[in-house]
């Protein structure tokens, strides 16, 4: 069997910055190969067209072309061209793509072409309560109604997305997995008092409810420190950098313990999960983060949000704590709690590893994609 993915983005050196999407393709790609399932991951939008491997996953790269007019339709129907000799001559048995933004639309496919969603614009508009553009919608409804399946990463996803755009067909729900090989708790240290918020700066992820939250922890604990890893973004409702506001929401103490590092390799984000005590992500939009399988793989105890997909990934008090993100002292509360106490930090950290071995490792998601995708071809023959 050969599986192709079509995606905006996807992690590499070789590549321009990518998001947990691209995390989730290529954690999904490499497995598929491992365990003897060929892989070819086709990412648009590029500055130049190549191709490589990447731990057996074959990548290429399209380049992006400009048109004079109906720049989006254009763009499609060529990459659709592009796509359908590659599928032939690679002999790709289905295509894989994203719902974000109808990347798909208008676009016909010789094999059966699925879709996964792991948070349309749509989605993530309607989680943060602002209008989506009339475009996107148009798109990501066709994308979505034209797809021969649908995959969603969580159920919470799957349900709001199909409320969302009146879809009449059958939603799959797999998680997204994680190598617990690969993200392992490490014999490093972490550093007393060090809380790791990491991801894109941006106000849907919770980030500008974190210096209300840590202005509290200072009074509570003057000794902890903030590190926060990821690349600035617009704010969406006030046009200005989020780093920036994120800076006049902190107290004068607060701002003295605050670190910001971006643009950090994703290899390198391993290093910066071990170094600390506790990880915060407080977020108001996901649809089933890596970010939160990270953590928990490597044994670090995790305060996060308690929305939707939260009770599908989280157990609250086992794994971690789940807390309403603009219940800023309470928040504050639980982070503080296991800044004060290690034994309670290792026993979440264990717990939520063992979670997450048991219900979202590679081994057991693997499979549950590997036959879906045997059924889909099935029934496409």
């Amino acid at each position: 069997m050969h599986i192709g993915f079509l995606t905006p983005e996807y992690p590499h050196d070789n590549l321009s910055r990518s998001g947990g999407l691209g995390t989730s393709i290529k954690n999904l790609a490499i497995e598929l190969v491992r365990v003897g399932v060929k892989a070819t991951v086709f990412i648009i939008g590029q500055k130049e067209s190549k191709e490589f491997l990447d731990e057996g996953v074959v990548i290429v790269c399209l380049e992006k072309k400009m048109h004079k007019a109906f720049n989006w339709y254009l763009e499609r129907k060529r990459l659709e061209k592009i796509l359908n000799v590659e599928l032939s001559i690679r002999q790709i048995d289905l295509l894989e793509g994203p719902d974000w933004t109808g990347l798909s639309a208008f676009m016909s496919f010789k094999v059966p072409f699925i879709i996964r969603m792991h948070g349309s614009d749509g989605y993530f508009c309607h989680l943060e309560g602002r209008k989506q553009k009339w475009k996107n919608k148009i798109l990501e409804r066709r994308a979505l109604s034209k797809a021969d399946a649908l995959l969603s990463v969580s159920t919470f996803t799957g349900t709001i997305t199909k409320n969302l755009f009146h879809l009449k067909k059958e939603i799959t729900t797999i998680y997204n997995s994680i190598d617990t090989e690969r993200f392992k708790p490490s014999s490093v240290l972490g550093n007393k008092n060090l809380i790791l918020y990491y991801g894109t700066l941006v106000r849907k992820k919770g980030v500008l409810e974190l210096p209300y939250i840590f202005n509290r922890v200072i009074e509570l604990n003057p000794n902890a420190k903030l590190l926060l890893l990821g690349k600035d973004n617009l704010d969406v409702f006030e046009g200005k950098p989020t780093w920036e506001l994120f800076q006049d929401k902190l107290s004068e103490q607060s701002k003295l313990s605050v670190q910001y590092l971006s643009e950090i390799p994703y290899k390198e984000v391993k290093h910066y999960i071990e170094q600390s005590q506790v990880v915060v992500l407080p977020s108001y939009a996901e649809a089933f983060p890596m970010t939160w399988l990270e953590t928990l793989a490597m044994e670090k105890p995790l305060v996060s949000s308690n929305i939707g997909w939260a009770k599908e990934l989280m157990i609250d008090g086992l794994t971690g704590f789940t807390v309403n993100p603009r219940n800023h002292n309470h928040y504050a509360d639980k982070i503080v709690a296991l800044l004060r106490n290690p034994a309670l930090c290792e026993q979440l950290g264990k717990a939520g590893r063992k979670h997450v071995e048991r219900n979202f490792s590679t081994k057991k998601i693997i499979p549950q994609n590997i036959e879906f995708y045997e059924r889909v071809i099935h029934q496409y023959t």
